[in-house]
């Protein structure tokens, strides 16, 4: 990776690989800038200090590779400075590893611990996990909310990750990956298969808190709902999603009147309320629960599952 460094500004520019083509601009920054916050580099891109040949970019621009990425000097942590993710952390997600071959590594993400860290959080799966593996390669494919549990894919091979990122892109075609959620939704959800399509619009909010509503002009987002069992007048849900988009499943839920049980943003504070009293949720339920691809042109077939964590499945029985 060819690097040229103004000594007088500790500028550097970095001329991207021809292997980390197509890579997100926060990744490659994340990687050339081992130990900085995510937080930070969101900062140092937003304010035009890093660019790609001359020109200002957004986090998620995508790189080819021979481009020229302008670094500015970070003040990072000496290793002896940096702090190591809390034992307790990493002995639970070393405890729900689901699969790993020499591509792949999969866990069933606990609730509660963010896809990354950021935002006040100090350290989130993928930093646990480099932690736990230092020197190994491991990319996230996808991501979770924090508070959603279930199956969480990341790739030990640059291949696998650009593969696997590609069909994700294409999951609004037949080839994506197949992802099934669990959900416990609010009231008396119709029977058969409900088709949500509605679209999706992001938004920030002052304090930074994100949120997603669905509007006309947002990114065109397909949710497929079934009920599989009645419990305590409420509807254990299976839930299929077309498109990945940020709060989907909890927004498409609330949208048909019958939000995901636990969810603080979008939910039925009341009826939160009574299921905490009652079953004891102290949580979103929302899990996913498998996501089924292929790699290698589609040789290699993956069904990877994360069973319903055990603080769900008692709410299931106290509501029966």
């Amino acid at each position: 990776m060819a690097a040229n460094q103004d000594v007088s500004t500790g500028v550097r520019l970095v001329r991207v690989p021809e292997d980390r083509d197509g890579q997100r601009l926060d990744n490659f920054l994340l990687l050339q800038l081992k130990g900085a916050p995510r937080s930070l580099v969101y900062k140092l891109v937003r304010s035009g200090q890093v660019r790609i040949n001359g020109k200002r970019a957004k986090a998620d621009s995508r790189l080819s590779g021979g481009d020229e990425v302008r670094i500015p000097p970070v003040r990072l942590a000496e290793p002896g400075e940096v702090r190591a993710p809390p034992k307790g952390m990493l002995e639970r997600l070393a405890a729900s590893i689901v699969f790993e071959d020499k591509a792949l590594l999969a866990i069933n993400k606990p609730s509660g611990i963010a896809t990354h860290g950021g935002s006040g959080i100090s350290f989130g799966v993928i930093e646990a996990l480099r932690a736990m593996r230092p020197g190994e390669p491991l990319e996230l494919v996808h991501r979770l909310d924090r508070d959603t549990s279930g199956v969480l894919v990341l790739a030990k091979k640059r291949s696998a990750l650009l593969e696997l990122q590609a069909l994700m892109r294409a999951g609004e075609d037949d080839e994506g990956p197949s992802k099934r959620y669990l959900a416990l939704l609010v009231g008396r959800v119709p029977n058969g298969t409900l088709t949500v399509d509605a679209p999706l619009q992001k938004s920030v909010l002052q304090g930074g808190e994100r949120m997603v509503r669905v509007d006309a002009s947002g990114k065109p987002s397909v949710s497929h709902v079934k009920v599989l069992e009645r419990r305590g007048g409420h509807s254990f849900c299976e839930v299929r999603i077309e498109t990945g988009r940020t709060h989907q499943i909890r927004v498409h839920a609330a949208h048909l009147g019958h939000p995901v049980a636990g969810d603080e943003k979008y939910g039925d504070r009341e009826a939160n309320k009574r299921l905490a009293e009652q079953a004891g949720l102290r949580r979103l339920f929302l899990h996913a629960a498998s996501i089924e691809f292929a790699l290698e042109k589609g040789s290699k077939p993956y069904l990877l599952n994360a069973p319903l964590s055990d603080d769900l499945v008692a709410v299931l029985d106290r509501l029966a």
